[in-house]
């Protein structure tokens, strides 16, 4: 069965499309209109190895936020109904990355209640013309819209696109691991029965 989602949504502020599947090779096409973002996506999708599209258009000449955050959103329904009732999946995953001085570790659980924990201090407050505290925004819309427990720590770092980037990276290696399928686990991975 393809574990594949499309989603899109509409308001006065963004217009996102989000293609995904969990099973792929890591095939990115991103497009946001915030490159430092865009560069982001695609190392999460990469290191990930989702093939993921997206597709959105905001109000960028206010700021990136409503963008980030929105994409956020969308991508977190994506994975929400790509994983559709998670019978089989590992579930939680833990993994710590480095880029160079940086070093960022991420935990998740797929565990249906949507919620994130983000420690990453920031030494700039822009990375060109992103503004770095949307990194955190991205992280918890995104953790709630795919009901999932999503712990962000930087352990190290004093470059801001490498703490960022890190962390990208982090979510995406953690995602894929937690989202694999294990062919030991029968049905849902909860003593409860449901995710």
């Amino acid at each position: 069965m393809a574990r594949t989602a499309e989603v899109s949504r509409v308001t006065g502020e963004t217009d996102i499309t989000v293609k995904l599947d969990l099973d792929g090779s890591g095939a990115c096409d991103i497009s946001t209109g915030v490159p430092f973002f865009d560069h982001m996506l695609d190392a999460f999708g990469r290191h990930g190895l989702f093939d993921l599209t997206v597709r959105a258009t905001g109000d960028v000449e206010v700021d990136a936020h409503h963008t980030v955050e929105d994409t956020g959103i969308v991508l977190g329904r994506a994975f929400a109904a790509a994983l559709g009732d998670k019978a089989g999946i590992t579930r939680f995953a833990d993994c710590a990355i480095p880029m160079d001085e940086a070093l960022v570790a991420a935990a998740v659980d797929i565990s249906g209640r949507g919620q994130a924990y983000c420690d990453l201090p920031l030494p700039t407050e822009r990375v060109g013309a992103f503004d770095t505290e949307l990194a955190v925004e991205f992280f918890y819309a995104f953790a709630r819209d795919a009901q999932l427990t999503l712990h962000v720590r930087e352990l190290a770092g004093a470059n801001s696109h490498h703490i960022i980037e890190a962390a990208f990276k982090a979510v995406g290696r953690c995602m894929r691991r937690a989202c694999e399928l294990d062919p030991r686990v029968q049905g849902v991975p909860s003593t409860k029965g449901s995710l």
